[in-house]
């Protein structure tokens, strides 16, 4: 079992407040996030831009294993994530995840590139937390 961890601070109100995040490796140490960071246009992370970051990059790693299971070897996966948050009367829900994903992958026709893309999509550990989102995909070869 591999155990990860994140931590947050938060002071004060929801829109006056402010707070810190912190990796466990350190990479993001004390990095402030706010409500205008999220809701405005206050420049800075958000929990969203994180969510995002995070499923990029584990569906392009995910990606190279079912390429490389496929008899390739991926020369370069770009991974794009957007993460859509949708504010209602009831609150605040992610809705939509898109992923744009474009691999450079020798020996791999278009419709086993796909395959594999639908696979990934399924497949991805961090696609599968957003289950209750309507998640998306474009896939193409470079």
């Amino acid at each position: 079992m591999i155990q990860k961890f994140g931590s947050a601070t938060w002071a004060g109100g929801l829109r006056d407040g402010q707070g810190t995040l912190s990796t466990e490796t350190g990479v993001l140490s004390g990095q402030p996030y706010s409500f205008a960071k999220r809701f405005g246009d206050e420049k800075g992370t958000n929990p969203e831009e994180l969510l995002g970051a995070a499923h990029a990059s584990c569906f392009a790693m995910q990606m190279s294993a079912f390429i490389e299971q496929a008899g390739s070897k991926a020369q370069s996966i770009e991974a794009r994530s957007t993460v859509t948050l949708t504010v209602g009367a009831a609150g605040a829900d992610i809705t939509r995840v898109h992923v744009e994903v474009v691999a450079d992958a020798p020996g791999l026709s278009p419709e086993q590139f796909q395959e594999i893309a639908e696979q990934t999509k399924a497949g991805c550990p961090v696609s599968k937390l957003f289950k209750g989102a309507d998640i998306t995909m474009s896939a193409r070869l470079a």
